[in-house]
């Protein structure tokens, strides 16, 4: 499947195969997960996700204020991107990153018919988030960094989209607790977590450990690798 979308990538960038990054499957030890389907975007709106994940606690623990610039990255249909929106208010901007055009005409949908203005639809590629350098405030990455089939491509984008202060945030459901019930390669325990982010010019600031299922972990830019 990876290597079918990494041709169709190819062949949409008009570029030789060769120039655009392969896809991996494996990473420092962690299997790659696929990338969810667009067809399966109902699930990301069922009625019983706050009581599994308490999305509206973790939105608060990120402390976002009104006027910041915050990067939704694999925002999908926009579960969490619309809320957003409302918490950096008019001065502010949400950058709305899926790789599924289709993910990201539902999203246009539900902006339209909220009326709201302060959303910047971004249909970005599986090697590149297409943000600008120096531009994000925070890059928030709800359940979706374990499907990246281009990791070190990916975070080396999103650390240069990034302030000097600014924070890449990561919500991966726990590794450790098996009670979780989701698929092994739609995990990550924070060991992994740390591996992979220190490897790339990331460090710990913070971490938020009382969600129901999920780690909450803050990251700022630290040492270029």
């Amino acid at each position: 499947m990876r290597i079918i979308l990494f041709l169709l990538l190819a062949a949409a960038l008009n570029l030789p195969a060769q120039e655009v990054p392969p896809p991996l499957t494996e990473y420092l030890g962690r299997e790659i997960a696929q990338t969810m389907h667009w067809q399966g975007a109902d699930w990301l709106m069922r009625r019983v996700r706050e009581d599994e994940e308490a999305p509206t606690k973790m939105r608060k623990e990120l402390n976002v204020k009104p006027g910041m610039t915050v990067c939704d990255m694999g925002c999908g249909n926009g579960f969490h991107t619309l809320p957003l929106a409302e918490m950096v208010g008019e001065n502010g901007k949400v950058l709305a990153v899926d790789v599924q055009p289709e993910m990201i005409e539902m999203l246009k949908k539900r902006i339209a018919a909220k009326g709201l203005k302060n959303i910047v639809p971004i249909n970005g590629l599986y090697h590149d988030p297409k943000l600008p350098p120096d531009s994000c405030d925070m890059i928030l990455l709800v359940d979706v960094y374990h499907e990246f089939s281009h990791p070190v491509q990916m975070l080396a984008s999103m650390r240069a989209a990034l302030k000097p202060d600014g924070l890449l945030v990561l919500v991966e459901f726990r590794a450790e607790d098996e009670s979780v019930p989701i698929k092994p390669a739609h995990k990550m325990s924070k060991a992994q977590i740390h591996k992979e982010m220190n490897a790339n010019g990331f460090t710990l600031k913070r971490e938020y450990d009382e969600l129901p299922w999920q780690h909450l972990m803050f990251f700022g830019k630290g040492e270029a690798k």
